[in-house]
């Protein structure tokens, strides 16, 4: 391959990368309960079911926080664990596990 259309190449693939970020790979994003409770995770920045925001504990594929007063289980912990694109295994307080959902698109 001519060393021109090599580097073409190669900015088109990094270009293509650019626009279509991985989110499979971050816990980002707005997660539902199969129960009507939600949290937007953003950075270390987590957004509650009644729209309180706070910080937490992030990495990518992991995020804890403290619920806030005015929050069911007020000062209960809560470890949220990324196990792939649509779903993360979430812990609230001493409660078993449950697996919540992405949510639907206009829902944060």
């Amino acid at each position: 391959m001519h060393r021109g259309c090599l580097a073409l190449a190669a900015a088109a693939a990094v270009t293509v990368g650019a626009v279509n970020p991985a989110r499979a790979d971050a816990i980002d994003g707005a997660w539902c309960s199969g129960h009507g409770q939600r949290f937007a995770i953003e950075g270390p920045s987590v957004t509650t079911t009644k729209g309180l925001t706070l910080s937490g504990t992030y990495t990518r594929h992991r995020f804890s926080f403290t619920l806030p007063p005015g929050e069911a289980d007020a000062g209960a912990p809560v470890d949220m664990v990324l196990q792939g694109e649509t779903q993360v295994r979430v812990t609230i307080g001493s409660a078993g596990a449950e697996i919540w959902r992405r949510c639907p698109a206009g829902i944060s």
